[in-house]
C-alpha cells in the first residue's frame, strides 16, 4: 500500500519566504483532500509565527507546523556586522541540515513518511538530505521564473561578462532566451555580491550552492515557480534545464501567519470613506528600513500630491526614529501611517489607485492579481528585475530614480504617482489581473500544473511548448 502523500514544505525565517511557504503549504492541502503537509522553519521563525497566529487551525490534523534547528537559540540578530551574519549562516547551513535529517527519521518514525520534500531559496542542501533519506524532492522558487534564468546562465557560463561590467548599470548583458538586460536590472547578489567584502556575499555563495545542487538532480530538477505562464511565457519556454512549473500566484487564503502585528489602526474604515482608485498605498516591505531623511522626503511628496495615502512604517523602523516622530507627525495631514496592515486586503479595495512599492515578488503578485498599477523603488535582490518587469513587460507601473545618496526625492515620487494615476497603467492592470484570475481558475494554466505536481503524473508542467490539449492527450494516454 502506497503511503498517504506527505509534502515537508521547507523555508528560511524570513517573512517574505515564509508567507509564500505557507501559502503553498495550503494550497497543497486543498489540491489534494487526502494529503498532509509539514510546514517547517527554524525554531526562531517558528515562535514568531506561533505568537502571531496562536489560534491558527490545523487542517483537520493535516497541516502540522514542526521546526528545525538553526544552531542557534535566538536566530539571526540583525546588525551591521557582515562577520555575525556569516556565522549565522554557516551555522544554519551546517546544523539545519543535521535537523531536518532528524525530522525526516522522526516523521517517518511516527507513521507519517515523507513523500517529497519542497524547499526554497537559501536552503541549497535540503536536496542533498532528502536524497540522503530516498525522498524526491523540488525547489519552490519564490522569485519570479526571469530571475531563476539569469541565476542559471549567470552559473552556467556567463558569470565573466556579468563581471567584467557589474561597475556600468547601463550595460546590455544578453543571455539565452532573456531580452538583453540593463546590469542596473540583473539581480544585486551576482552584481554587487560577488565581492567577499560584501555584506551579502554568504547569500551569493549559497545561490551559487542552490544551482549547483540542482545540478546534481537527475534526470533534471523539477522547480515549481510561483509564477504563472501568462505573465513569464517566453522565459518558461526557455527553462529547458529543470522540470518548470508555474503554479502561482500562490495568495493568501483566510488567515496566515505574519511576523508582524497588523495595526489596530482602523486603516479599512479609512479608506471605505476615500473615493473609487483615489488612495496611494505605500510600503517598502518586511526588511527594508527608512532613514529619517527618507522618511521626510516620502512624506513630503505624499503630502504635495494632494493625494490621500496609506503608508507603513515598520513598528521596528519606528522605534529607531522615536525622537523624530513628533516632527514626522505633524507632516501627516493628508494620510494615515500604520505599523503594519493586511496587504491583500488593502490592495484589493476599490479606494487604492496605485502602490509605491519596494518591488518584492511577494508585493509585486500580490498586486497584479488585485489589479493595481505601481510605482518602483526596487533596493536589492530580486527587486530590480521585478520592476523590469512591472514596466516594460506587463507595462503595469513606473520605476521611480533614487539619487546618488540612494534617496528618493519628493519631487520624483509626486512626478511617478501623478504619471501612473493619470496613465494607462490602471487599465492594463485590469487586463492582467483577469488574465492572473484564469490561470488560477480551475483547468487554468496555473491549477494544472500545481494537479501535476500534487498527482506527479509525469510532472508535464502547461506552458508555452506543449499547450493544454497536447497534455490531456499524454495524460490520458497515462492513465490508460
Amino acid at each position: 500500500m502506497s503511503p498517504r502523500p506527505h509534502f515537508l514544505v521547507l523555508t528560511f525565517p524570513l517573512q517574505g519566504h515564509i508567507a509564500p511557504a505557507l501559502r503553498l503549504a495550503r494550497r497543497l492541502l486543498a489540491a489534494a483532500p487526502d494529503a498532509l503537509v509539514t510546514f517547517s522553519t527554524t525554531e526562531a521563525g517558528h515562535r514568531r509565527m506561533s505568537s502571531a497566529t496562536p489560534d491558527a487551525p490545523d487542517d483537520d490534523g493535516r497541516l502540522e507546523l514542526l521546526p528545525f534547528s538553526d544552531g542557534t537559540e535566538t536566530g539571526y540578530v540583525r546588525s551591521s556586522d557582515a562577520a555575525s551574519f556569516n556565522d549565522y549562516m554557516a551555522s544554519f547551513h551546517s546544523a539545519g541540515a543535521r535537523s531536518i535529517g532528524d525530522l525526516l527519521n522522526a516523521l517517518a518514525a511516527r507513521g507519517r513518511p515523507v513523500t517529497r520534500v519542497v524547499y526554497t531559496m537559501l536552503l541549497p542542501w535540503a536536496a542533498d538530505v532528502a536524497r540522503s533519506k530516498g525522498v524526491p524532492s523540488a525547489l519552490y522558487w519564490i522569485q519570479p521564473a526571469a530571475v531563476l534564468a539569469i541565476y542559471y546562465h549567470y552559473f552556467h557560463g556567463h558569470a565573466a561578462v556579468v563581471a567584467e561590467h557589474r561597475h556600468d548599470p547601463s550595460f546590455l548583458v544578453r543571455l539565452p532566451g532573456l531580452p538583453p538586460q540593463a546590469v542596473r536590472d540583473l539581480p544585486s547578489f551576482v552584481t554587487d555580491s560577488t565581492d567577499p567584502s560584501d555584506f551579502y556575499h554568504c547569500v551569493y555563495v549559497t545561490t551559487r550552492d542552490l544551482f549547483d545542487a540542482l545540478d546534481r538532480e537527475t534526470p533534471r530538477a523539477t522547480v515549481v515557480i510561483n509564477t504563472c505562464l501568462e505573465l513569464e511565457e517566453a522565459t518558461l519556454a526557455a527553462l529547458g534545464a529543470y522540470n518548470s512549473l508555474p503554479i502561482g500566484p500562490v495568495l493568501p487564503a483566510g488567515d496566515e501567519a505574519c511576523l508582524f502585528k497588523q495595526d489596530d489602526a482602523r486603516y479599512i474604515e479609512w479608506l471605505d470613506a476615500k473615493p473609487d482608485n483615489s488612495v496611494v498605498y505605500v510600503s517598502f516591505g518586511s526588511l527594508a528600513r527608512m532613514a529619517k531623511e527618507q522618511l521626510y522626503e516620502l512624506l513630503l511628496g505624499l503630502e504635495e500630491s494632494g493625494r490621500p495615502y496609506l503608508c507603513i512604517v515598520r513598528k521596528d523602523n519606528k522605534a529607531e526614529l522615536a525622537e523624530a516622530e513628533p516632527e514626522l507627525d505633524a507632516r501627516i495631514k493628508n494620510g494615515m501611517v500604520v505599523e503594519w496592515c493586511d496587504q491583500v486586503r488593502v490592495l484589493s479595495h476599490a479606494a487604492v489607485g496605485c502602490f509605491v512599492t519596494h518591488c518584492g515578488w511577494n508585493s509585486v503578485l500580490e498586486t497584479v492579481a488585485s489589479g493595481v498599477p505601481m510605482v518602483c523603488v526596487p533596493q536589492m535582490s530580486d527587486q530590480r528585475m521585478n520592476a523590469w518587469l512591472v514596466e516594460y513587460e506587463w507595462r503595469v507601473g513606473t520605476r521611480a530614480e533614487v539619487g546618488t545618496d540612494g534617496v528618493l526625492r519628493a519631487a520624483e515620487l509626486r512626478r511617478r504617482v501623478e504619471e501612473v494615476m493619470r496613465g494607462d497603467a490602471r487599465g492594463t492592470a485590469a487586463e492582467w489581473k483577469r488574465a492572473v484570475t484564469e490561470a488560477l481558475g480551475k483547468g487554468g494554466s496555473s491549477d494544472h500544473n500545481l494537479m501535476a505536481f500534487v498527482e506527479d503524473i509525469g510532472l508535464y508542467p502547461l506552458h508555452a511548448d506543449l499547450p493544454a490539449r497536447e497534455v490531456e492527450k499524454i495524460v490520458q494516454m497515462e492513465a490508460i
